[in-house]
């Protein structure tokens, strides 16, 4: 079931369409209708974000689509019966309406291909579509949207369908239609739990807050802002489980040009303007970090400012290896300039930990030297270096490695050395507690050693082989987002075969070393 975003789009498009069109000739009074409803049939699953985006949709369309207050009606969670009431009124008031006038509707929720799914009631299709086109309005725009919904993804309305054909057969003249869908015809829109609606919505009303006006002219065009929607639905998309959703734009308009949706002031009274460092995605939050999602500027977005309400805001950016955080106040008339410096800086391996962030892991390269005690008939520190690969997941930090020592022992007669060749694989749990990381786990490996001796008497090389079993403890502080330096300490049982160097006899058995590992990592 796939529209919720592209409606919104079409919504906004078309009602700012005809603000920015006709102000000039005559005056517009435009009516919306804005529908969500997030339960469906028995048996369709229930909805995250279809009540959301209708509310975004219904702010959009007040705030810089020019629709009144006493013109705008949001129903959420209501039944076919008050949805077919209330558009009825609507459509007695346009009759009653001078001028120029325009009725966008938009649904967002169940669906299947012949009905509208508003909890246990339907809404069948060619009622709805009679009743918008014999609107009195001199243009309108009806928008159906059914998406998918979840943190991979989940059906929304049960089961997936093509999106609604809605094709305008009778046009007034001189007026225009306008048609904007989240999908084609053969894929299922989508939406996300981090943005807490649709892609495609949450990429129009960016648009339309400014992230599309890549002049800077202060205005954001029909084109601009579908162009905008596209490219950023089809970035957003391309990695989730359902797979690129292309949106699509079809519109006739008679006598008029570039049709502007939106005006952009960073001196109104009630508003404020952000401008956002380049090289990152920032998304914007009102109020907290759990607030309600009011925009995003993408890293590679040439527009790097948004127009909002004065308040409280939060805002999150994305780097590779890096988030920032922090809130931070937008007084009214004021322009604000998002300051890096003064974000909270939490490297992604430690959002990893906490069960957060785009990423399900994140990896390093680390390098570190080694010392470690004798083991038997060794005699000596053994001192080498190692390096591995870190995956830090949500629970568990596992880390492969290769290490080498050499040491050894000499005595009248006799010199011996040995080299010790290592690979291991460590699996810890770590804690993060300020600018430090503590670590608990458990280091499996199999080691080759091979000594050497020198003497004036007789003294064969000999080469044997151990399992090693070590208890691990660490700490680590990161320097940047992406390197660090770390410290280990283990507790190694080696279960080594061994051999005299005189009498040749052979044993097999435990031997026990500690070893410290100082090194650094790299996050890639």
């Amino acid at each position: 079931m796939s529209a919720l975003n592209s409606r919104t789009l079409a919504l906004a498009a078309a009602l700012a369409l005809l603000l920015g069109a006709h102000a000039a000739h005559a005056q517009l009074e435009r009516f919306a209708l804005v529908v969500g409803n997030d339960t469906g049939r028995d048996g369709d699953a229930q909805l995250a974000y279809a009540e959301t985006d209708a509310s975004r949709v219904a702010t959009v369309l007040e705030e810089v689509g020019g629709v009144r207050p006493e013109n705008l009606v949001l129903l959420r969670g209501q039944d076919a019966a008050t949805v077919r009431r209330t558009l009825i009124a609507i459509n007695d008031r346009l009759r009653a309406a001078s001028g120029q006038t325009v009725l966008t509707v938009y649904y967002s929720g169940h669906a299947d291909q012949s009905a509208l799914h508003l909890g246990a009631s339907s809404f069948e299709l060619p009622e709805l579509e009679q009743l918008v086109r014999g609107s009195a309005a001199s243009f309108r725009l009806l928008i159906l949207d059914a998406c998918r919904s979840g943190a991979l993804t989940r059906v929304k309305g049960g089961s997936a369908i093509a999106p609604f054909d809605i094709h305008l057969q009778e046009r007034v003249a001189g007026e225009g239609a306008v048609f904007l869908t989240s999908s084609s015809a053969s894929e299922d829109s989508q939406e996300s739990d981090e943005i807490k609606g649709s892609f495609f919505t949450h990429a129009l009303v960016s648009g339309l807050l400014g992230a599309a006006d890549d002049n800077g002219d202060g205005r954001v065009t029909l084109d601009e802002a579908y162009r905008y929607a596209y490219e950023a639905t089809l970035r957003a998309t391309s990695r989730t489980f359902a797979g690129t959703q292309h949106p699509t734009f079809e519109y006739e308009v008679r006598g008029q040009g570039d049709v502007v949706l939106s005006t952009l002031s960073a001196n109104s009274p009630n508003r404020a303007w952000l401008s956002f460092p380049e090289g990152r995605t920032w998304l914007l939050l009102q109020g907290s970090s759990e607030g309600a999602v009011v925009g995003e500027i993408a890293s590679r977005d040439r527009a790097r400012h948004l127009s909002v309400r004065a308040g409280q805001y939060f805002v999150r950016g994305r780097a590779s290896d890096v988030l920032l955080e922090g809130a931070f106040d937008a007084r009214q008339g004021a322009s604000v300039s998002i300051d890096e410096a003064r974000l909270e800086r939490t490297a992604y391996a430690r959002l990893v930990r906490k069960g957060g962030g785009e990423a399900s892991a994140v990896y390093s390269i680390e390098a570190q030297g080694n010392l470690r005690t004798g083991l038997i008939d060794d005699g000596g520190l053994c001192g080498g270096a190692g390096l591995g690969l870190a995956i830090a997941l949500h629970s568990l930090t596992i880390k492969p490695r290769a290490g080498w020592c050499r040491g050894g022992f000499s005595n009248p007669g006799i010199r011996a050395t040995l080299d010790e060749y290592d690979l291991e694989v460590e699996v810890a749990h770590v804690w993060d507690i300020g600018r430090f990381s503590l670590q608990l786990g458990l280091t499996i490996g199999g080691a080759l050693l091979h000594q050497r001796f020198s003497t004036q008497g007789i003294a064969q090389p000999r080469t044997s082989s151990a399992l090693a079993l070590s208890p691990t403890i660490g700490v680590s502080r990161d320097l940047t987002e992406r390197s660090y330096l770390y410290l280990l300490v283990l507790g190694s049982t080696y279960l080594m075969r061994s051999e005299d160097a005189q009498t040749r006899a052979v044993s097999f058995g435990p031997s026990f070393a500690l070893r410290a590992s100082l090194g650094a990592g790299l996050r890639i």
